[in-house]
């Protein structure tokens, strides 16, 4: 019998799960759809410069989904069932500072982390867990009712975390039993059916609508499903013209003449969808809750750490610029802020070391026997080496607070007299069983390989710098 590997799992998964979610959400199909229009006139319009960032195929199958967990626990089975599609937890995440709302939780994405395997397929799943024991959000009370429901439940049956344990250790499946796991695990995904208890899901929502999602319900399901386009303004215009509610803003970067970084995002907003309700005196009523939506991203490079540094800042500096002139466009703001302060070229951003690359020999590179010159700049001035930018393949905690807080119906309540409890990378790594990798080390690795690769070639003695 033949065998599925896990990159064929990952991609049959991803295909599925968008299969399904646009059956439950239909206004997620009409994403995709002008999604796949707007790359294709990119694609006609710029040629190969539109696939820069990934060809054409990769962006078209693109998918990040979100999900969302109560406890350790369901973490680590998460964990189990996303390991076996290749997927490793990368990056931390806590919404809680990112949010001016009530959003509860605490973030890891799990994801591909082998180049070869990115560009097979990248799905990712940006998995939200609530932090059940924080103060700030819920009093000691409630917080005992709340980890006596979820230690209740069962999210995920034991077959499927049978199947996945297998598929990871044997990195892939049997085609019966590929077949068995990708239904069970599409499964977990889907908008369940069973009565959400009134009462119980108001006393969290008062808390946090994200709160009521997570911990209000006996099930978990998928929270949006995200695909990738090139020209995200674009998107958005046509969205909005085909009288879908898109929210406010396009989180992230401004759209300027430069390069693109990090992330840009949307979503059109959360719809009310029909739930069945069961009350205080145990009938069931029909009743409807908004916490599902569909997001859009468009992806650029990975900033290095200095990098990233120098995009917070400008954040702030906009943020303060703002606030100081309301009656002033914040991306008119924004996007003259960068114009300032940002590198207007991949060349730029490489020489300041603002971003990640991986270089490679030119095929035209000089062949009359003179030696390459030292360092990596003057390599790639000279023609020698090509640089190519890394795609950002992570997340912007505040990019996704800020979905997350366009979508919600209320603010919540927080109280910040209290200590908040502290997570960290270590403490979610500690809470999954597994390393939550640093997403910055990732980018740097795959760098210094193709670093070392070029200084090999050209034998060099000396590191590439």
């Amino acid at each position: 019998m033949s065998t599925i590997s896990q990159w064929q799992l990952r991609a049959a998964f991803a295909v599925r799960l968008s299969e399904m979610y646009g059956q439950e959400v239909p206004a997620y199909t009409t994403l995709v759809d002008v999604a796949r229009e707007v790359n294709e006139d990119v694609l006609r319009a710029r040629g190969a410069d539109a696939e820069r960032l990934g060809t054409i195929g990769r962006v078209t199958a693109e998918r990040h989904g979100a999900i969302r967990v109560g406890t350790p626990r369901e973490l680590r089975q998460v964990a189990r069932v996303f390991g076996a599609l290749g997927m490793c937890p990368v990056g931390f995440y806590d919404l809680r500072e990112a949010a001016a709302s009530a959003v509860p939780v605490v973030s890891t994405a799990f994801r591909p982390v082998d180049g070869e395997e990115l560009a097979r397929n990248p799905f990712r799943v940006f998995t939200s867990m609530l932090t059940a024991a924080d103060p700030r959000f819920f009093d000691t009370d409630l917080r005992s009712r709340l980890e006596t429901f979820l230690a209740g439940r069962e999210l995920f049956p034991p077959e499927l975390l049978t199947l996945a344990d297998r598929a990871a250790a044997d990195r892939g499946l049997p085609a019966d039993d590929a077949e068995r796991f990708l239904q069970l695990a599409v499964q977990v995904f889907e908008l369940s059916k069973e009565p959400v208890d009134r009462a119980w899901y108001r006393t969290l929502e008062r808390v946090s609508a994200v709160a009521a999602d997570i911990g209000g319900v006996r099930s978990t399901h998928i929270n949006h499903l995200t695909p990738r386009v090139l020209d995200i303004d674009d998107l958005y215009r046509r969205m909005t013209d085909r009288g879908i509610e898109m929210i406010d803003t396009i989180q992230g970067p401004p759209a300027w003449k430069g390069p693109d970084v990090l992330l840009r995002q949307t979503s059109f907003r959360a719809l009310a969808e029909p739930r069945p309700m069961r009350t205080e005196d145990g009938s069931v009523v029909s009743g409807e809750l908004r916490v599902r939506f569909g997001e859009v991203e468009a992806r650029g490079i990975a900033l290095t750490r200095t990098g990233r540094a120098r995009y917070d800042e400008l954040l702030g500096r906009v943020d303060e610029q703002a606030s100081q002139n309301p009656a002033e466009s914040r991306a008119d703001i924004a996007r003259s802020m960068w114009e300032a302060h940002m590198p207007g070229s991949e060349q730029e951003l490489a020489a300041e070391g603002l971003a990640y690359f991986t270089y490679r020999l030119a095929d035209d590179r000089p062949r009359d026997g003179a030696t390459p010159p030292a360092g990596i700049r003057e390599l790639v001035r000279q023609g020698w080496v090509r640089a190519e930018p890394i795609v950002y393949e992570d997340f912007l905690p505040r990019s996704a607070a800020g979905i997350f807080q366009s979508n919600l119906g209320g603010e919540g309540t927080r109280d910040d007299d209290r200590q908040g409890t502290a997570y960290d990378a270590d403490r979610l790594s500690g809470a999954v069983e597994r390393e939550v990798l640093d997403p910055f080390a990732l980018y740097e690795q795959q760098q210094n390989r193709s670093l070392a690769h070029v200084a090999r070639a050209l034998g060099l003695t000396d590191p590439l710098r």
